[in-house]
């Protein structure tokens, strides 16, 4: 499974992935540290199902009701198993930090590329603001339920405890410790993302079993199998929120009988819909982990670890969250679905209502730490592509944003800024549902451009293990096809009211980069940089000791680099498991 060395062949392990980051053009500037556990780890604690299933519980129980975990999430997680493995194997192929961006360029050119680094960046901000704003929420919402102070508790400056500017505020002290973890090297960051995972799934277990053991309600097999809708018109569907103004949406407008969907009380006619939309409860939940593509860089025999990082990531917590998502539903207070799914902390309040106060108040701890962690290990990914893309020289203030820290070896640029663009994301859209909305969006975009291109090339980087280490073998063109075509409609599906915010924004992002495209971009960009194995050396070594890391001698040690024009030279032909970029843009 992943790839292992004890600790006499680690030094070997290490100076061969410097040798093959040297042929895709780059220098081992980040520390060198994670093992496969902790890649995997970091893409495990982005996904964190304690997070995006159990702030997005009351929506999707609000839109199909129970069935939605039932049916809905084991549905949704096929359907990963298939984005990621495609995603898998391109990142056997090219392990380099800001995975996808590069994959695209190899694989299609400097145009490509370019868009998917930013969709990519729009995602890792998005999904990183849904996951801090959500614990904000969550953590306001605990501590009401223990303390017990209502909605309309004062707060000095914001108003109430309840109010949007207050959970950004508590947004913000959530990031600090994140943000100053992520600064202070890889080593800490990787020691906690390795305990979130125990935390992850032993938190599951103590879930599933008080619940199990100790709570008053223990629903029928047929409850959970129930498909009810208790959307009114009103509920969000009607209206949306950009920076606390209300606008009205168009939809309801252009598409007559749509309203009815929204004030359906069974599934059938309208369900198919409200069953669809409700899916984002667990699509969102399963995004960011391409985190251990871009954490390949720090990764000991990257082109295993990484690949084996993203795809049991989604598989473990597809099982893992599916404990947990059933546990909570047998679980429903007298299996009324619309007073739960209304309530402001769903999750909460099955605790609440099922057990003694204290132990209410340990799943809310678990859940609490689990979506701390999350944010940490999210602004870890986002961090490092962003960097990647400042590195070719991809964004405005690229030059501030790839510095890296001589004395922590990490991009502390990049983690302030991208962490500040965070919050500022959420001022914009006054909605958790809306941001988790852009993140999935954007992000399957992303992940789905290199896997496009990859299969329009006819995998032939991908196929063989020399190439590729992690592959799909024969497989490959049917589960990207079906990748492709699931990342299509979710990305019209979660466009839709009451998302709709979320679709235009895709939209002005789309036109913005068009014309930012061939008015500058297309002349100036030129993707990722090539240098020569002195330019190598010297960035290495200003690095060497601070980080621990020896440089490899120039001399010995030839470069490739990557061919993305026809002016520069095959790096294919140095080596056969570095294949030629495509020409084309």
């Amino acid at each position: 499974m992943f790839g292992r060395v004890n600790k006499a062949d680690r030094e070997a392990a290490i100076q061969k992935d410097m040798q093959e980051l040297h042929k895709m053009g780059y220098a081992q500037e980040l520390f060198r540290e994670m093992g496969g556990f902790s890649n995997f780890a970091i893409s495990f604690s982005i996904i964190s199902i304690l997070t995006g299933a159990i702030l997005l519980y009351g929506y999707g129980l609000k839109f199909a009701g129970p069935i939605i975990n039932t049916v809905g999430w084991p549905l949704v997680s096929i359907l990963t198993w298939t984005v990621a493995a495609s995603m898998a194997e391109m990142a056997s192929a090219f392990p380099t930090a800001g995975g996808l961006y590069y994959w695209a360029y190899r694989l299609g050119g400097r145009g490509w590329a370019w868009v998917t680094a930013w969709l990519n960046m729009l995602g890792q901000i998005t999904i990183t603001a849904g996951i801090n704003v959500a614990a904000a929420i969550y953590i306001v919402g605990m501590l009401q339920l223990i303390f017990g102070f209502g909605d309309d508790a004062a707060i000095p400056l914001f108003g109430t405890v309840t109010s949007w500017g207050f959970y950004i505020f508590v947004m913000v002290l959530i990031m600090i410790p994140q943000v100053m973890i992520n600064a202070f090297g890889i080593r800490l960051t990787a020691k906690l993302n390795d305990f979130s995972v125990y935390w992850h799934i032993i938190g599951v277990l103590v879930i599933a079993f008080l619940l199990t053991v100790f709570g008053k309600y223990h629903n029928d097999m047929g409850f959970v199998f129930q498909a009810v809708s208790t959307v009114k018109p009103g509920d969000g569907a009607e209206v949306f929120m950009i920076g606390g103004l209300e606008v009205q949406s168009i939809w309801f407008r252009i598409i007559p009988g749509l309203q009815g969907l929204y004030d359906s009380t069974v599934l059938v006619p309208f369900s198919i819909l409200a069953f669809a939309l409700a899916l984002l409860q667990a699509q969102w939940t399963y995004t960011g982990y391409d985190a251990s593509a871009h954490v390949a860089e720090e990764t000991v025999l990257a082109r295993l670890n990484s690949a084996w990082g993203v795809f049991l990531s989604v598989f473990v917590s597809s099982i893992v969250g599916y404990i947990v998502l059933m546990a909570l539903t047998f679980a429903i207070p007298n299996g009324d679905i619309e007073a739960t799914a209304n309530a402001a902390y769903p999750v909460l309040y099955i605790a609440q209502e099922n057990l003694a106060p204290f132990l209410a108040n340990v799943i809310g701890v678990i859940i609490a730490v689990a979506m701390w962690l999350c944010g940490l290990a999210s602004i870890t990914s986002m961090s490092r592509m962003w960097f990647a893309f400042a590195r070719d020289d991809g964004m405005p203030g690229a030059n501030y944003i790839k510095k890296v820290s001589h004395t922590w070896r990490t991009p502390v640029h990049s983690i302030v800024v991208t962490s500040i663009i965070a919050v500022l994301i959420c001022v914009y859209a006054s909605a958790f549902y809306v941001v988790t909305s852009i993140s999935v969006m954007a992000l399957y975009l992303a992940y789905g451009i290199p896997t496009f291109l990859n299969l329009r090339k006819g995998r032939k980087f991908t196929k063989t293990k020399e190439l590729a280490p992690w592959n799909l073998g024969k497989w490959g063109t049917p589960i990207n096809v079906i990748s492709l075509v699931w990342i299509l409609i979710l990305t019209v599906l979660f466009s839709l009211p009451p998302n709709e915010l979320a679709g235009w924004t895709m939209i002005v992002l789309a036109v913005f980069l068009v014309i930012y495209w061939f008015a500058s971009e297309k002349r100036r960009f030129t993707g990722p940089r090539l240098m020569t194995a002195q330019e190598l050396a010297d960035i290495e070594g200003e690095f060497a000791v601070p980080g621990g890391v020896v440089v490899p001698d120039v001399e010995s040690q030839p470069v490739v680099v990557a061919k993305s024009d026809p002016a520069v030279p095959d790096a294919s032909k140095s080596d056969p498991a570095v294949p030629d970029a495509s020409k084309s843009e």
